[in-house]
């Protein structure tokens, strides 16, 4: 394909050895059968915990999972990927994409009794665009020129120009008017002990073990099928899987080497049911543009010839997945299957480096002005697939005279120390995006403060208008274009090294009915799950 250089093998063969020996233990400590303590609970693990729960405060995986079981938007998704009302019984849009007026379920209860209204949707606008607000989302409503409650269950949005995205925007999470009119949203006791209308009720947060909720007996959509919902802050995958087969958790989703080496073993086929489906997520490393070796594109050009992306998907996905070359999922109709990735080319690499000043030393090692090109990659403890990415990346670095250093923290410090603050000179981290490819807080050369999206702090003139043309333009055929555009520019600059598209490998406990797999997980229906009850005490 291209010329190589030597293949970090005994990198491979480390990490290979360490899945066998995983497995080894796995099967020796888990010979006993799963132990259902409640058939009507469902726990799953994460590795790491929430941070505030609140929507317009989430801006991780694990803390939007949880508020969005508790708090409901006006609209979401269905598994064919269209939108439909939740909190908004219908709504119409004006096809200039100006009007958008929401009319909206009546007889809807917060979940401490208290009437929904229109006017708890007038409060979140206005919360979430306030400045002082601690948010990413302050730009995810548009150009809003007014919104207006015109009666209870009626809510009326103007925009100042077109809008294409504004119906997604209305997903996030409705927040009660009358717990936080008046009150500090950030220091709120609500991203604590959240009270939403959604599914499930707030029950209990055992900070760094475990996050309990409830099924809400006066939910508008009927009482769901699950009485309880726990997630478990469990940090080693491994531990996951152990706790898995004990019993311990219902759900989890396993690591390549886990999908391949566990699955097919008498003890899961009999009790549980694995999945595998895309998802719209990308792995990636992300440079700090404000560093000036990264400033200079030749450098992240060189960085990512360096890097053999089909190496990674053999290595830490173990084939479950398929090389990133940009923004855009490959699945989404705005990727740009014209778009050519910087591929495997270390020789390539060199040239760029030295056409950057950079020029091998005595040592080997790459040099400038006596100082050598040595940086640090940070990415988030327990990630075994970022962890593992980060070593082969290291050594094909290495091998043309880079080195690469790999720390890891714990995820809220990864996040609020490093990402927010803009404190690292690399990162490896992921993004799971929206189905509108709307992408204007992660690229816009405004979207760079503390806590916004656009923390690599990239700024593109171009790529700036275009990400305005797209949200203003109405018709899909001419913001396909422009989207097309965008995933070209943001590909030539390469402010991140795009990696790979991972599948997702979840597995389930198979007393759960009612379960479908669709491009927007297995979980998107989770309400409407039952246990049988000639499953019920299935032990």
């Amino acid at each position: 394909m291209r010329q190589a250089l030597k293949r970090p093998s005994a990198l491979i063969r480390t990490l290979a050895v360490a899945f066998t020996v995983a497995g080894l233990i796995f099967t020796a400590a888990c010979s006993q059968e799963p132990n259902i303590m409640n058939p009507k609970t469902f726990s799953e693990g994460s590795s790491a915990g929430p941070k505030r729960l609140l929507p317009m405060l989430t801006g991780d995986t694990t803390s939007s999972g949880i508020s969005g079981m508790v708090f409901s938007g006006l609209v979401r998704y269905t598994p064919e990927l269209t939108l439909t009302g939740e909190l908004a019984q219908s709504w119409e849009f004006s096809p200039d994409c100006r009007e958008l007026t929401f009319h909206l379920r009546e007889n809807v209860k917060w979940h401490d009794g208290k009437d929904f209204t229109s006017a708890d949707v007038v409060f979140t606008y206005d919360t979430v665009t306030d400045p002082n607000t601690p948010t990413p989302y302050g730009s995810i409503y548009g150009p809003v020129k007014d919104v207006r409650a015109t009666d209870p269950y009626t809510v009326k949005i103007t925009y100042k120009e077109p809008f294409a995205p504004a119906v997604e925007a209305w997903g996030l999470g409705i927040v009660p008017k009358h717990l936080l009119s008046g009150t500090n949203v950030g220091e709120s006791e609500l991203n604590r002990k959240p009270i939403g209308t959604g599914p499930y009720r707030f029950k209990q947060w055992d900070t760094g073990q475990k996050v309990v909720l409830e099924a809400n007996q006066d939910y508008f959509e009927g009482t769901p099928g699950i009485d309880k919902y726990i997630m478990r802050i469990i940090p080693e995958q491994s531990t996951q899987l152990l706790e898995l087969r004990s019993g311990g958790l219902d759900h989890m989703g396993l690591t390549p080497s886990q999908y391949k080496l566990e699955t097919e073993k008498p003890q899961f086929k009999n009790y549980f049911n694995k999945y595998r489906y895309p998802v719209p997520v990308f792995t990636y490393m992300g440079y700090n543009l404000k560093d000036p070796r990264f400033a200079d594109v030749r450098i992240r050009r060189a960085m990512t010839h360096a890097i053999n992306k089909e190496e990674l998907i053999k290595g830490v996905l173990l084939g479950l997945g398929k090389p990133a070359n940009g923004p855009f999922h490959p699945d989404s109709w705005a990727y740009n299957p014209a778009v050519k990735d910087f591929n495997y080319d270390p020789e390539k690499a060199l040239a760029l480096f030295a056409e950057a000043g950079w020029l091998p030393g005595p040592d080997g090692l790459l040099a400038k002005d006596g100082k050598p090109f040595s940086f640090t990659v940070i990415t988030n403890q327990t990630n075994e697939q970022r962890l593992k990415t980060a070593q082969i990346i290291s050594e094909r670095l290495k091998a043309i005279g880079v080195q690469m250093k790999i720390e890891t923290r714990e995820w809220q410090a990864f996040l609020h120390k490093h990402v927010h603050t803009r404190q690292f000179e690399a990162i490896i981290i992921g993004w799971r995006l929206g189905f509108d490819p709307d992408l204007y807080d992660i690229w816009h050369s405004s979207k760079t403060g503390e806590r916004e999206f656009n923390f690599v702090s990239y700024a593109n003139d171009e790529v700036d208008r275009l990400l305005i043309e797209g949200r203003q333009s109405c018709d899909q055929e001419k913001r396909k274009a422009i989207y097309n555009r965008i995933h070209e520019l943001i590909t030539e600059d390469q402010p991140y090294t795009f990696l790979y598209v991972p599948d997702a490998t979840p597995i389930l406990h198979k007393r759960f009915k009612g379960v479908k797999e669709s491009p927007i997980g297995i979980l998107y229906d989770f309400i409407n799950w039952q246990v049988p009850e000639d499953k019920a005490m299935w032990y």
